[in-house]
């Protein structure tokens, strides 16, 4: 059901709509550092009021979020800057920034209860983000697994040093049980409340691409809905991950496939600074066969070792064969605060996309164990949307944010909803997140793109209506044709009344990063008293790109 919606959702419509950019000449905050792997660029000087003439340049960044344990796995503290040594593909590289996860924990006054609260309050705090897989997991299992959840957080003070996310996935669910807190309580609550049923599936081959499928959706939507938060998240996913399977029993296509996508989680998921842990709350298995007949002869995590690769390639690690889960349950979550932060700028200044660049730290310290990201790709841009023939991978992208309760902070949006007209909101987007194209002697218009999606839901949370659009605007004709820009957007959408509708969710994507950010609007709610009006001149269309 969810993979038929994905394949089929927006592929009729996606359409160009062209409404006039109202830009705002205010000041613009302060851009948000490059990620790990963005090319290196410089523009074109913009020159300044006074005549003179400013130049901005960027350049690529390699943040590593680094564990060191001792011989007995106990987390190692103290050590500094100097202690460090990293090369790539073995050149030696400079760390420039040296930093402890734990001097951004939010302080003790500090209270996080959503996504919007870490943004605001605490925008590089570390956060846990704690994933049930009940689509690849046994019944009994996962029964387990919350039972040694519920013991992990019973043992924890009443409120929790770093922000948690719980979050609980089947083949036809993606349920975000509690946003970010730090009530204890709350976790608890909802997790005794919540059933994750029979997965009869779980143990059926025939459903085995269903639920690959299920597990690369999941890590792309996690590392897609928290990118622009730029604290480390501590990912711990209580399950088995992948279906047992035996890849020398597959087609090599089928193979590369699924190795392709695995590059590409791993690539999101290091974008997003998210370490992957997984733990198998299946314990000391007597009968591996029960995770079916491949799970017999391959590596213990149920013979799914690229899903122990996911965990390692991004710098994390794989927990099976242990009865103990609650505790490792929390040694996992104080991996996710207590680590060193090393950033340095790569000397090589190649734009080789498809050259992986190894990674390895060393550590002035005998017998201590580092554990961190294992190399990157460099970040392709995003392709341009075809409204006619959109990628699968854009259709998913929009589907998943579209129907999910999960806030996504990729772009910083604001939807607020207007007195007039009727049903009217304003969308506003940050400048920080907008890129726009240069201007040429034949078109000097400078233009940016996005697609808005818009989806109402019922009281019972059934989708009633979706609508996306793949939008262009103008900036203002004072805008020079070359240099960078940062200008706001802001734009008028009039909601098409339901008086079944209950909540409304924007989604929108920026073409220039692939970057999504979401509001969701209780409808619910009467309008507020002091709710502003916005009119908008009529639209000057802006020719589609070529």
């Amino acid at each position: 059901m969810a993979s038929t919606r994905i394949r089929t959702l927006l592929a009729l419509s996606l359409a160009f709509t062209l409404p006039l950019l109202r830009a705002q000449d205010t000041p613009a905050p302060a851009p948000q550092a490059p990620p790990p792997a963005a090319p290196p660029t410089s523009q074109q000087p913009t020159q300044n009021p006074d005549g003179t003439y400013t130049m901005r340049v960027s350049t690529r960044i390699v943040v590593l979020d680094v564990v060191a344990t001792d011989k007995k796995g106990n987390i190692v503290t103290g050590l500094s800057k100097e202690d460090f040594h990293v090369t790539e593909d073995s050149d030696p590289q400079t760390i420039t920034n040296f930093e402890l996860g734990a001097a951004r924990v939010p302080a003790p006054t500090v209270d996080i209860e959503s996504t919007a609260d870490l943004d605001r309050l605490a925008p590089r705090a570390p956060v846990n983000i704690i994933l049930l897989d009940e689509f690849n997991t046994r019944f009994e299992d996962m029964a387990f697994a919350q039972y040694s959840l519920k013991k992990y957080l019973e043992k924890q003070p009443d409120h929790l040093t770093t922000p948690t996310m719980l979050i609980a996935v089947g083949i036809d669910k993606f349920d975000v049980l509690r946003d970010y807190t730090q009530d204890k309580q709350q976790l608890l609550d909802v997790l005794k409340h919540h059933f994750g049923g029979n997965p009869w599936r779980s143990t059926s081959n025939s459903w085995a691409p269903e639920r690959y499928g299920t597990a690369f959706l999941t890590l792309r939507r996690v590392s897609e809905a928290t990118v622009g938060h730029q604290g480390h998240k501590n990912m711990i996913w209580i399950g088995r991950g992948f279906p047992a399977l035996n890849m020398a029993n597959v087609p090599v296509d089928s193979s590369n496939r699924i190795e392709t996508l695995r590059q590409q989680c791993v690539n999101e998921l290091r974008d997003a600074r998210v370490t992957l842990t997984t733990i198998d709350p299946a314990g000391l298995l007597i009968d591996p066969g029960v995770y079916g007949a491949d799970a017999k002869f391959n590596d213990p995590f149920g013979g799914n070792y690229q899903f122990a690769q996911l965990a390692k390639a991004t710098g994390g690690r794989t927990i099976y064969g242990r009865n103990d889960v609650d505790v490792q349950i929390g040694a996992a979550a104080d991996e996710g605060t207590n680590f060193y932060t090393l950033v340095y700028h790569p000397t090589n200044n190649s734009r080789d996309a498809f050259k992986f660049r190894k990674i390895n730290i060393a550590v002035d310290r005998p017998g201590v164990t580092l554990t961190s990201l294992q190399g990157y790709y460099l970040q392709l841009r995003p392709r341009p949307v075809d409204p006619k023939a959109p990628t699968r991978r854009l259709l998913s992208d929009i589907a998943a944010a579209s129907d999910s309760k999960m806030a996504y902070d990729g772009a910083d949006i604001k939807v607020t909803r207007l007195a007039k007209p009727d049903n009217g909101y304003s969308i506003s987007v940050a400048a920080r997140n907008l890129a726009w194209t240069l201007g040429t002697p034949e078109d000097p218009t400078r233009k940016t793109e996005l697609v808005l999606a818009i989806t109402t839901f019922d009281r019972k949370g059934k989708i009633l209506k979706e609508k996306a659009s793949d939008m262009r605007f103008k900036a203002p004709a004072s805008s020079p044709a070359t240099g960078r820009i940062e200008v706001p957007l802001s734009f008028l959408y009039t909601l098409d009344p339901d008086p079944k509708a209950v909540r409304v969710r924007f989604v929108v994507r920026i073409g220039s990063s692939g970057r999504i950010g979401t509001q969701d609007i209780d409808l619910t709610e009467p309008i507020a008293a002091n709710a502003p009006s916005m009119a908008v001149p009529a639209p000057a269309p802006a020719p589609p790109a070529q």
